[in-house]
């Protein structure tokens, strides 16, 4: 199961890299210096909604690294046919990698303080948002059309679970990002605007990766890359 590996090692990586930047095994007891000059910040670096953001995305991650162990593990057994992916959902997965762009865009207009351009980004992020919705519904359609429905077969059925809550996720990424678009309108203070563009382009790069380790097991790619791995060990 490469892909799982690699999808749980980045994970973990990243949140063993943001707990080392936490100052987890500070002893503030043994700090050197004048009695109440210790303000005890240094273990709490982030602000409280960038924590609640990690702990969603490690929350997320969990989840979706699971459904791809079963999914490696369901596949084996000799009732299972794989279904054949929509070419759509190929232009769902530039607009997801177009959102993306946009919203890396944006953080880094936001550090110049230059609004016009934070608010063209959040909107080209918002349209190519909306548009991977749309292809992935133009995919089920395809595949409802075509039979491939969700008792069909357990490949159907995975195929549906995977995409539907992947497409949830991004819901909830578009709420978030109309959220923060509305305040950009708002003229809010660059430092709190700031944070949110971050934010929400945190979650929708994790949101990228979740899709392209999902959807190289639904092509076929994940089972090509471990049978390469494979012959390489051997």
């Amino acid at each position: 199961m490469p892909v799982v590996v690699i999808f749980l090692s980045v994970v973990l990586a990243v949140m063993g890299w943001w707990l080392l930047q936490q100052r987890l095994t500070a002893k503030p007891w043994l700090e050197e210096g004048v009695i109440g000059q210790y303000d005890g910040t240094g273990s709490m670096s982030m602000p409280p909604a960038k924590i609640a953001v990690w702990v969603l995305i490690a929350v997320i991650g969990s989840l979706f690294a699971l459904l791809m162990s079963a999914y490696f593990m369901r596949m084996g057994y000799p009732d299972w046919r794989p279904i054949a992916v929509p070419r759509v959902l190929w232009f769902s997965t530039a607009s997801l990698v177009m959102t993306s762009i946009a919203l890396h865009g944006a953080k880094r207009a936001v550090d110049t303080r230059y609004l016009p351009a934070v608010k063209a980004r959040l909107i080209a992020a918002g349209f190519f948002g909306v548009a991977f919705v749309i292809c992935q519904l133009l995919g089920w359609r395809e595949l409802t059309a075509e039979g491939f429905l969700l008792a069909t077969n357990p490949a159907d059925s995975f195929f549906y679970l995977g995409t539907g809550l992947h497409g949830l996720h991004v819901l909830g990424g578009l709420i978030a990002l109309a959220w923060t678009a509305n305040r950009a309108w708002q003229k809010f203070a660059p430092e709190t605007l700031r944070l949110n563009v971050e934010l929400c382009a945190t979650y929708w790069h994790f949101l990228l990766f979740v899709w392209l380790a999902l959807f190289s097991l639904l092509t076929g790619y994940a089972q090509e890359f471990g049978a390469l791995c494979g012959r390489l060990l051997t």
